[in-house]
Formats: C-alpha cells, sequence, structure tokens
C-alpha cells in the first residue's frame, strides 16, 4: 500500500458501475484500490467477473463487512441497487469511512417522496439530511469535507445539465417542461432481464416507466431549488440497442425573446469554470457516440420561432458521467483536489 495515496474500496464491483470505477481510479493519481467487494461472489479473483482485469486488477473479492473495510480503505463508493445503499451505508459511515453513494437512497430528502417512487423503506432521516447532493456543475454546491455524497442518477444529470442554466435564468415557463430521455441498455444494470436480452432490444425501441419512474422527484427536487418554486416536468423514457449513453432531449416554451446565440452565450457563461460541459455551437446538436467513455457532457439548442419553443439536447455516458465519472468527481471535491483527476479521458470514437 502507498502512503501517499487514499485508499478506496468499492462495493458493487461486480457491476458495470463498479468496474468502471475501477477503469478510471486505476489511473488516479492520489487513490489506490484496496479493496473490490461483492456481497454474491467474495472469495473469487476479479478477473474471474471480468477477464479483461486480468493481470490488471489482481486481488480477491471481499465480503460486505465495514469494519473489515475500515482497516482496509479510507473512502468506500457503493454501486449497489437502491434498498440496499440504505442499509451499508449506515454501516461505512459508522465505521469512520467516507462514503460517495451511487445509488438512489440518499437523493431525496423526503422519506414520504422515496418510498412512494422506490417502493423501499426510506433510510434513516438522519443520514438523508446529512448527505450532499452531488450534482457537481451544481453552483453554490459544496461537498468538500463532506463525509456522505449522494451521487446523482444518470437520467437526472443529463437532464438537469441540460435545464438548470435556463431555469434559473428565467428564460423558460416551468410548467412546459417534457423531457424525452433514451438510454443504452447498460443502464438496466448487469444483471439478466428481459430488459436487457438481446432478443428483445435487438432492431427495438421500448418505452417503459412513463410517468413513473423513480428519476422524476429527483428532477423536480433540484429544479424547484434552482427556479425557488414548486416546479413539475413531464418526463419519459425509452431503451434503445446500444449499450452506453443516454440522450435528455427537452421541450420547453420560452418566457421573453432569445435567439439561439443567446442561449449558447448563457449556457457558455454558466459552465465557464466547468471543465466537462461542453456547449456546441449554433447548427450543431450532439450524439452519444461522442461523449462514449467518457465523463463529458455535451448541449445543443435549437429555437423554435414559429412556436417560441426551445429544444436542448443533452447526451452523456450513463455509466461514467452519469455514475461512476461523476462520483469520481466528487472524490475530487471532497478532497479538495484538481477536479479533473484521474478523468481527463479522450472519448472513444468511433
Amino acid at each position: 500500500m502507498n502512503p501517499t495515496k487514499q485508499r478506496v474500496a468499492i462495493v458493487g464491483s461486480t457491476g458495470y458501475g463498479g468496474v468502471e470505477l475501477i477503469r478510471f481510479l486505476q489511473h488516479h493519481p492520489h487513490v489506490e484500490i484496496t479493496s473490490v467487494i461483492s456481497a454474491s461472489s467474495s472469495g473469487a479473483p476479479m478477473s474471474d467477473q471480468f477477464p479483461h482485469l486480468d493481470s490488471i486488477i489482481d486481488m480477491e473479492l471481499d465480503g460486505v463487512d465495514a469494519a473489515a473495510t475500515a482497516v482496509k480503505a479510507d473512502i468506500v463508493f457503493t454501486a449497489t441497487p437502491s434498498g440496499v445503499s440504505s442499509t451499508l451505508v449506515p454501516q461505512y459511515l459508522e465505521a469512520g469511512l467516507k462514503v460517495i453513494d451511487l445509488s438512489g437512497d440518499f437523493r431525496l430528502k423526503d422519506s414520504s417522496t422515496y418510498e412512494q417512487w422506490y417502493k423501499h423503506d426510506a433510510p434513516e432521516a438522519d443520514y438523508l439530511a446529512e448527505a450532499v447532493y452531488g450534482l457537481c456543475e451544481q453552483k453554490g454546491n459544496d461537498v468538500q469535507d463532506q463525509r456522505l455524497i449522494s451521487n446523482p442518477g444518470c437520467y437526472p444529470t443529463a437532464t438537469l445539465l441540460g435545464l438548470m442554466p435556463g431555469v434559473e435564468a428565467g428564460w423558460i415557463d416551468h410548467s412546459s417542461i417534457i423531457i424525452d430521455a433514451k438510454s443504452g441498455v447498460s443502464g438496466a444494470g448487469r444483471g439478466t432481464s428481459l430488459t436487457s436480452h438481446y432478443a428483445e432490444m435487438n432492431e427495438n425501441f421500448k418505452a417503459y416507466k412513463l410517468n413513473k419512474h423513480q428519476h422524476i422527484p429527483e428532477i423536480e427536487q433540484v429544479l424547484s431549488g434552482v427556479a425557488g418554486e414548486p416546479v413539475m416536468v413531464t418526463f419519459s423514457t425509452q431503451l434503445v440497442p446500444m449499450t452506453r449513453g443516454i440522450m435528455s432531449t427537452m421541450y420547453a416554451t420560452i418566457k421573453g425573446q432569445h435567439s439561439e446565440k443567446d442561449w449558447i452565450d448563457l449556457y457558455r457563461q454558466y459552465y465557464s469554470d466547468r471543465p466537462f460541459v461542453r456547449i456546441r455551437k449554433q447548427g450543431n446538436w450532439p450524439s452519444t457516440k461522442e461523449v462514449a467513455g467518457s465523463n463529458y457532457c455535451d448541449i445543443g439548442f435549437a429555437v423554435d420561432e414559429r412556436t417560441g419553443r426551445i429544444t436542448i439536447v443533452s447526451v452523456i455516458d450513463n455509466l461514467v458521467k452519469g455514475a461512476a465519472g461523476q462520483a469520481i468527481q466528487n472524490l475530487n471535491r471532497m478532497m479538495g483536489w484538481e477536479e479533473t483527476l484521474g478523468l481527463k479521458m479522450i472519448p472513444v470514437y468511433p
């Protein structure tokens, strides 16, 4: 072990989010991965689960044991399903570890709202109150020196980055927001199901959880905070037959007179000191492949003068900016390090 580096454990290492954390953290200059954890595969070599890690991550998977993890690590990433983190995270915190949670368990501040949308018992109120929502580009959101960070969801990340500047500036009619979001099948996780079955998804395009997706209250919670008043949205989701990527296409009525150039200028100023948000020039709209494998979010605009509406297109890699990459951004900010450390990956293209 390197005494100059922070020791990191990853719970859920055999999932897509967990292995993506490994891919990035392996190159982080201030981090050493000291424990990879799986409740279902403890004792097995990591390379048995992911052969592409052979000779790279030569360690066995540890079981879920907060006290044992605290001996090996200083910080733990919990890349676990919702309903699991709510019980695990308090154990890690009480063992003296800092936690960055990638599940949805600590994102919503209201317990009843969480239980309504997630269909699980909410975490204890004290932990919900303590958790800092780690949308890295949100103004005034400071996670430095915190011990519990709740990493945003993938759909909310793409959507909120596309909407926040316009909502905060008062350029968007809050009652008119419609969000049409599309995701690759890796967002469904590594477990086998009809959702990700090849024969079900190949040459197919499938809507799901219409008006019922658990990310709706997360999006509304943040936008309401930005707007200073309640905001409700129409949010639809679809699976597309690709592995990675989210495209969130948002439609809203414009308040006032604002050209496409005005929107571009507004967003470029808003994100001027945020290294992972890239605003496209006029007449240029992003695609998911242009951010694949990277921590970038690319945003483009189209103003419809005929209807007085704005179309905003926001794309991310759901496993990186929508999960592991943003979690590492939060790690960097938590520790007071340069925000881009370990994340300067060029998108994989084609």
